[in-house]
């Protein structure tokens, strides 16, 4: 499994929203991040920066590739472009991170 890292952001005052929405994360969605090959996927949030942090582990990373193009993931992000910085399409502007320390 590849571990996957990378930063979005949140828009100030929507810390709880983005909490609960994801409190409430659809089932097609969560099944659909499966289908895709992600094992395990975590966002931790810088309360000061109101920087999101994802880290993702999937099989093969050229799969997310596949993401953009399926109708629960436009959904989604249509659902959260509200609160977060997005692109037009209302994908979340994510900027990738480099790995430099692993402890395994």
């Amino acid at each position: 499994m590849k571990r996957i890292a990378f930063t979005m952001k949140l828009h100030p005052g929507f810390e709880e929203e983005y909490r609960r929405r994801h409190a409430a994360i659809w089932p097609e969605l969560v099944d659909l991040l499966h289908e895709t090959g992600i094992g395990e996927y975590s966002i931790f949030l810088n309360e000061g920066t109101l920087e999101l942090i994802g880290v993702l582990r999937i099989d093969d990373p050229d799969r997310l590739d596949e993401l953009p193009a399926n109708a629960v993931m436009q959904r989604w992000w249509d659902y959260m472009k509200d609160i977060m910085e997005s692109n037009p399409d209302h994908s979340p502007v994510t900027r990738p991170l480099k790995e430099v320390f692993y402890l395994p």
